[in-house]
């Protein structure tokens, strides 16, 4: 299907890898130009090339954590008039609420609901006085399906989602859509344990790992960021431009609901 967005131009945040490089991959190939981030210099550099050498599009690379505003600044000056914003960033590390004090709270906020906030106020009069805009955010299933001790970032995340319910539904008669996608068990760096990004796994305990935790997924296999990447960048095309302020479970069926 041709996703209608060639030549439009995407900011992805935490895009090195995982969930984020996926999208950028997948927008990538659907045409578009993009800016891309990651903390890690060399997964930055090595994603960006990638993506050059097999989609021949324009990319350019912003170093940082973007929850800094510095770094915020230098993607919107890379690309002052994104058509598409994909907002990602990591969450809070597994820890019992007990141990949480207001620094870390306040912390763990800015990064997964103050900093996708600030993005979207800085990019979205600017689509709908062009007529086209599309913000995907990468929250979490555990929106719907509190874990404990991930209580921190689904509170923010959580928060994130209703307080751009009411903004989505501002913008949608100027075909600007503002939507989520709640990934749950996906094959990422942070279902693999601590360990040093981009290192390779022995494929036996791979296999072993993967078949243990995603025993309670119907699917019966996690999920692939490549996949994750092809549902973002249809969120992302013109084809997608009557659905808005939805949240969109990839999980394999994982979340049980009828409705």
């Amino acid at each position: 299907m041709d996703l209608g967005i060639r030549g439009k131009k995407a900011i992805v945040c935490a895009s090195s890898k995982g969930l984020g490089r996926g999208c950028a991959m997948a927008l990538a190939e659907a045409g578009c130009d993009l800016v891309v981030n990651g903390r890690n210099a060399a997964l930055l550099a090595g994603t960006a090339q990638d993506i050059r050498d097999r989609y021949g599009v324009k990319v350019t690379e912003i170093l940082g954590d973007v929850s800094k505003p510095e770094v915020q600044k230098a993607m919107l000056a890379a690309c002052p008039d994104p058509d598409i914003l994909v907002n990602n960033n990591g969450g809070p590390p597994l820890r019992d609420f007990r141990t949480l004090d207001r620094e870390k709270i306040l912390e763990g906020v800015t990064q997964n609901m103050v900093t996708p906030i600030e993005l979207i106020q800085a990019v979205i009069d600017g689509m709908a006085a062009r007529g086209f805009g599309r913000i995907v955010n990468i929250t979490s299933l555990s929106v719907y399906v509190p874990i404990p001790g991930l209580d921190l970032s689904s509170g923010a995340r959580a928060g994130l989602t209703s307080f751009l319910a009411g903004v989505a539904r501002t913008v949608i008669d100027r075909n600007v859509t503002i939507n989520s996608m709640l990934p749950g068990k996906l094959d990422t760096d942070r279902l693999r344990g601590p360990h040093e990004a981009g290192t390779p796994e022995d494929p036996a305990a791979a296999a072993q790992r993967k078949a243990r935790i995603s025993a309670d997924v119907p699917a019966k296999r996690l999920g692939t960021p490549e996949e994750f990447g092809q549902i973002c960048a249809f969120l992302c095309s013109v084809h997608a431009g009557y659905l808005t302020g939805q949240n969109i479970p990839v999980d394999g069926g994982l979340y049980v609901s009828a409705f």
